[in-house]
C-alpha cells in the first residue's frame, strides 16, 4: 500500500505525517509512506488544501488532520 501525505512544512502537515507513521506502526505490514511537498504534484491530485492523505493514488482526505483512529480505519480497508 502506498500512502502519501501531501503538504508543506506547516504544523498541521507535520502532525498528519506523525499520525500516519504511528498508524502504520500500529497496524503492521508493508506500507510505502512518502511526504510530498511539491505544489505541482499536489495540484495533480486536485488538492488545494493541506494536509491531504492519498492512499494508492486516491485522495482520502484534504484540508484537515485526521485522527489516529481515522487513519487506521483508512489503511485497514
Amino acid at each position: 500500500m502506498k500512502i502519501e501525505i501531501l503538504g508543506t512544512q506547516c504544523t498541521k502537515c507535520k502532525a498528519q505525517e506523525a499520525i500516519v507513521k504511528e498508524a502504520v506502526a500500529k497496524v503492521g505490514g508493508f506500507f510505502e509512506v512518502k511526504k510530498i511537498d511539491n505544489i505541482e504534484t499536489m495540484m495533480s491530485y486536485g488538492v488545494f488544501s493541506t494536509p491531504a492523505l492519498v492512499i494508492d493514488g486516491v485522495v482520502k482526505a484534504s484540508g484537515k488532520v485526521l485522527s489516529l483512529n481515522e487513519v487506521i480505519e483508512l489503511i485497514k480497508r
